[in-house]
């Protein structure tokens, strides 16, 4: 007896949802102890090592200490946006991923399996304006916990977030005009010969200084300063819904990661179309985290006004530049 095709295309979509979430939060678990294995290989200190085999089992060490760990909310907070907060924040973040291909379609006799949760028109899009509305976790977080850190945590994670995604969005612009789809399949499969960056070198380059200030990491992780803001946005939160913010943090890594490969490297395409597979968009992703770690643990904190001036005097001009000189580019080439 053979299943309804739309009976099994949402099975089938189903599973790769959930594999995708348990990859995606088994992949933070990890990513906290490697960096914090980088981290202390760049400053000389020996990073965790006691926990199981080679410190393998301190990811779950932690997570059982944050499960059984005191969750409490400060009593003049708004409880219901406190709480859901956190939710917002990692379901944004795992949303992203819905358009992402992660590897070629298979095969599996008449039935095509589509590595990718949805092959949407305009993915592009649709990634960007995911992306946008993760900044409500954080906003949420800041102003429901009743804390001034807090709420100054969350307003400065909202002028960030203005003041680059006008230039991320801007630097994938390019990249658009050449590929001429907003589908993130087709770009990948456009890139099978020769990668997009070499076209859109100044667009990579914008594309990740955006990156590592919308995932708030160092040197743009202002909305957290400790020596400022105590913790920023989640000073008040603790146990769970702490983790959720965490969480939240590294899924966006791996997913501003998985975008520039994307768009930028060819994402599982290998170079020169050589062995296309995963396991290319896996490296790929590997070594723009290994760099973020590695900036973590030798760059310093950005002023707040140079934080705004690198957003809106340099970034946009040179964002709208590149525009204009891959618009002319592409005006002559077509004809």
């Amino acid at each position: 007896m053979s299943l309804d095709p739309l009976l099994l295309n949402i099975i089938i979509t189903l599973i790769k949802t959930l594999v995708l979430i348990g990859v995606l939060l088994t992949a933070f678990a990890y990513l906290t102890l490697i960096e914090r294995w980088v981290i202390a290989r760049i400053q000389s200190r020996i990073g965790p090592n006691r926990v199981g085999p080679f410190g393998l089992l301190q990811p779950l060490a932690d997570a059982l200490k944050m499960i059984f760990k005191e969750d409490f909310a400060p009593a003049q907070a708004d409880k219901i946006v406190y709480t859901i907060a956190p939710g917002i924040a990692i379901a944004t973040a795992l949303l992203a991923w819905a358009v992402i291909p992660l590897a070629p379609p298979l095969m599996v006799g008449d039935l095509k399996i589509d590595f990718q949760i949805a092959d949407l028109d305009i993915a592009v899009l649709y990634v960007l304006a995911i992306g946008s509305l993760g900044i409500y976790g954080i906003v949420l977080g800041g102003w429901a916990s009743n804390n001034k850190y807090s709420l100054l945590g969350g307003l400065r994670a909202t002028a960030q977030l203005v003041s680059y995604e006008i230039s991320l969005g801007l630097a994938l612009v390019g990249v658009l005009m050449i590929s001429g789809s907003l589908s993130l399949r087709q770009i990948v499969e456009q890139q099978a010969s020769i990668w997009n960056v070499v076209w859109q070198p100044l667009g990579f380059i914008i594309y990740f200084i955006c990156g590592v200030a919308e995932t708030n990491r160092i040197p743009f992780d202002l909305p957290e300063a400790e020596t400022e803001l105590v913790a920023g946005y989640h000073t008040e939160y603790s146990s769970l819904k702490w983790s959720f913010f965490q969480m939240a943090e590294y899924v966006n890594i791996m997913t501003v990661g998985a975008i520039g490969a994307t768009m930028f490297f060819g994402g599982y395409q290998g170079l020169f179309g050589f062995a296309p597979g995963a396991h290319w968009l896996i490296l790929k992703i590997a070594i723009f985290i290994f760099i973020l770690m590695w900036m973590r643990g030798t760059l310093p904190r950005f002023r707040y006004d140079q934080l705004m001036a690198l957003g809106w005097k340099v970034l946009l001009p040179l964002s709208l530049a590149n525009i204009f000189v891959t618009a002319v580019v592409v005006l002559v080439v077509g004809k």
